[in-house]
Order: C-alpha cells, then structure tokens, then sequence
C-alpha cells in the first residue's frame, strides 16, 4: 500500500493526553483555575528539545499570557498525566497559561451559549469530538480564525487541509492541528492466534487486510454457546459505514448534504445488514445494553470473548494497570489496525475521521493569546513526534509496533478521512441518526435492511438539513 510522506506523524506527541482526557471526564460543572502541574514526565532531554523549538515562533509579547478554556475536561495535566510538549513550548516560549472553566460533557453547549450572552467568553472550545461545527458557527458561539491563524503560511500549510473541513459560510472556524482517526480496529493476538486467524496486522502490511476476510473471521469466531461475539462496543456501525468512503452527514460547498442514499454508503450497509444476521454483534439488548467493550472496559479482549473492537487509540492509551483488561500491552499481546478497505472498491482504507482542533469563542477576550499558543501546537506537531513516542514506550509501554501502527492510522486519517458532521447540526438530527447509525446491526433481531433504513428516515433527515441550510449564507463553491 501506498503511503504519502509523513506528514502528520508528530501527531502523537499532541494528541496523546488530549485525546484521553476528552474521553474520560463528565466531572460536575464548576469554574476551574489556572493550574500548572509540573512537567513530571518531561524528562530533562525533552524539555531542552522544547525550549530549542521557540526560535520557530513568532517573538511577540503577549500582552496577556492566560488564555480560557471551556471544557469537560482540562488540558493541564494532571500529576501522573503525560505532559503535552505543545502546552509546555507554550509556557516556554510566552508564559502562557491556560485558565480551565471546566463544564460537564452534557451541559458544555448550554455553559457556552451563557458565557457568550453574558459577555463572558472563554477563549476556545475544543472541536475534536465533532459535534460543535457547524451548529455553533450557525447559532454565533464561535467566530472564523482566518483574521488571526494565516493558513497559507508555512507553519500551517501542513494542516490547511484539515483547516479546509471547518470552512463554513465564507470562513474558517477550525484551527486543526490534525485529522484523528475516530475508530480503529484493536483485537488481541492471544484470542486470535488461539483461533487459528492470521494476524490482521501482518494482513494489512501485505494489503489483504479486507471486508471478505474480516466477515469470514467474525462468523468463525462467534459462538453464543461460548458466550463469544466477534464484535462489541458502541461505535462498530459509524467506524463500519465509513469504510465506504462517504459520510452519512458530509458538507459540501459549504452546505450540510445528506448521503444515506449514496451507492457507496447502500453498498457498505449491504454488507453490515449480511454480517449482522450471523449475530456477531455481543448482544447488548439482553445484557442491560451494555457492552463488555466500551473503550474503558475491554473484558471481552483480555478473556478471549471478543475478537474485535472499534474505539479510538485512546482506549489504550493508559497505563498498563487501566489496559490489562484487553491484554498485555507490554507483551505485544494488544494491536489494532485500520478498519478493512472494501474488497472490489479502490483499494483505499478510509478512516473515521475527526478534527483535532479547537474553536475561536465569539468574542474571545484573548484572540492573539489563543493564536500564539495554536502556533505552538503546531510546531510542536512538526518538530517533537519522537516525545509523544518515548511518553507512549516509556509511560504506558507501548511496543514499537504499536507506535508504527498508530503513524499510518494518522497517515490513512489524512490521506482518507471520512468526516461526518451528523453530531454537529441538531439535537434532533443526532437523535434520528442514532436509529440510522444502528438500523442494519442493531441486536436482538431488530436490525432492518439499508433500503429499509432509507425509506423510513431519509426524508425526515432531509428535512432538518434544509432547515438548517436555510439559516446559511451562500458561500463560495471553491472550498
């Protein structure tokens, strides 16, 4: 497989205690404080690494250096966290500080819109968990970053591209550092082994790594008398359906566009709804619709009841006390790879995809603050992958492999991504898509046909698209 120069490989080293952390918090609302946990982790090399990279910044003195943000979950690391080499280029470089006004995942939108009626905005909003944008660029919560970030230059010329997925209604609204693989695919070589499987990874370096041989394998391992189910978790049906290469929700022209009836979509739905009715799925609608393998339980895995489970890397990104429950990371036991690519499709592997970036606040008191510290991200992403890479060996000990794997997933992640904006528009739009996203592989012996599917919900899905378009301006048609 062909693979571009890596140019999102730094990555790693940005995302790493982001990415757990948005996934891991739903503490109660309060109004947080500047913290500044020391750089534990940083090991005395590292931190010489980054003060050698603010020669590649602007020397400009902000005149002030705390920047807020509002959140359900802080980017100053906690004691134990690995630490973000951008945050620390940021302290050494401007004395920057971020003031954390810390919300609950549930009541973020609700904070938000308060603060920035009351004329009290926090700086920034985070944009990875793809269901702020458009909505909050259409209810005026955020503003275009184009007066403060310049694309065109050559510190973000790397990410335009993934800038070039947040441009809405005549502006960009996402500084985006990259494009994060939404979902891979993690298993367990014991469990696979003991099957008699080949290795998925070693499938995937000689590009066999497919849809034929992913459904073959999950039939074979699944056995209820056993008590074992090929697939589990709660994202198997988006990280599934994007294979196909087209979102649900996609934005077209700057226009939010329905694609359930995409042939490339009806195809992939196809193959969902004829995987489903071999009841690989672990039934989650006879276990109290819960899951053995959620991200943050991954008892299916380390016992051998589970053969696949699609979640972001950040499920094993922790020590190896928090992933014992999908095996022995240190011992190479716990891999993952892409999603499979479509057998007679192009021979690409698409990837969920979302943004790892963040959102200007409407009225943000400290625009040039927030700025300065985006740039620092981004040279950190281009200039100190090989930290993020030592903190995953040395803090929650990763193999090498492991490490390798997750720069081509960011690669592909680049190269293929697949953003849906189905979480982004309405409530009720992410409550519809809900049924949708789970007609063809729901449990229980509901699952319905994609055709089915269509019929019942693409008019009312139509529907509150056109509504929400109806609120937009026209845009330009080169973007």
């Amino acid at each position: 497989m062909k693979l571009t120069k890596r140019i999102l490989a730094a990555a790693c080293s940005l995302t790493l205690a982001a990415s757990m952390a948005a996934c891991g918090s739903s503490s109660d609302s309060s109004s947080g404080s500047s913290s500044a946990a020391p750089a534990a982790s940083l090991t005395d090399s590292q931190k010489e690494k980054i003060a050698d990279l603010q020669s590649l910044l602007p020397d400009e003195k902000l005149e002030n250096t705390t920047i807020k943000w509002m959140a359900h979950y802080d980017l100053n690391p906690k004691d134990g966290q690995v630490v973000d080499p951008g945050l620390q280029l940021f302290k050494d470089k401007y004395d920057g500080k971020i003031q954390y006004i810390q919300t609950t995942w549930d009541d973020r939108y609700t904070a938000l819109a308060k603060a920035v009626m009351s004329n009290d905005s926090p700086d920034f909003f985070p944009a990875d968990d793809m269901d702020a944008f458009p909505k909050g660029a259409i209810k005026a919560m955020f503003e275009p970053i184009d007066d403060y970030i310049d694309l065109d230059s050559e510190l973000w010329t790397p990410s335009k591209s993934v800038c070039e997925a947040g441009y809405f209604n005549g502006g960009h609204y996402i500084a985006g550092i990259d494009a994060r693989p939404q979902y891979v695919c993690i298993y367990n070589r014991s469990t696979v082994e003991d099957a008699g499987f080949d290795d998925p990874a070693e499938l995937f370096a000689e590009d066999k790594w497919t849809w034929s041989v992913f459904t073959e394998m999950c039939e074979e391992f699944t056995n209820a008398d056993e008590d074992k189910y090929a697939l589990d978790g709660y994202w198997y049906g988006k990280a599934l359906n994007d294979t196909s290469g087209k979102p649900l929700i996609g934005i077209e022209n700057g226009k939010l566009v329905n694609n359930m009836a995409d042939p490339a979509i009806t195809k992939v739905q196809d193959m969902m709804y004829d995987l489903a009715k071999n009841n690989v799925v672990f039934p989650r609608c006879d276990n109290n619709w819960s899951t053995r393998g959620d991200g943050s339980t991954g008892e299916g895995l380390g016992s051998g009841l589970t053969l696949f489970i699609p979640v972001g890397t950040w499920a094993i990104e922790g020590t190896t006390e928090s992933t014992k429950i999908f095996g022995d990371v240190e011992g190479g036991d716990v891999m993952f790879v892409p999603m499979p690519r479509i057998d007679d499709g192009d021979g690409k592997y698409y990837v969920s995809a979302g943004i790892h970036g963040f959102l200007l606040c409407k009225n943000a008191p400290n625009p040039k603050g927030w700025a300065a510290y985006m740039n620092c991200l981004q040279v950190s992403k281009q200039n100190a992958s090989d930290i993020g890479d030592e903190q995953l060996k040395d803090e929650y000990k990763w193999t090498d492999e492991m490490i390798e794997m997750r720069h081509t997933v960011y690669d592909l992640a680049a190269e293929n991504p697949v953003f849906d904006y189905q979480e982004g528009v309405t409530p009720e739009l992410s409550t519809l898509m809900m049924t949708v996203n789970q007609a063809t592989m729901v449990t229980g012996g509901g699952a319905t046909s994609w055709s089915e599917c269509v019929a019942s919900n693409k008019t009312a899905v139509d529907y509150l698209l056109d509504e929400c378009n109806s609120n937009i301006s026209d845009v330009p048609t080169d973007k």
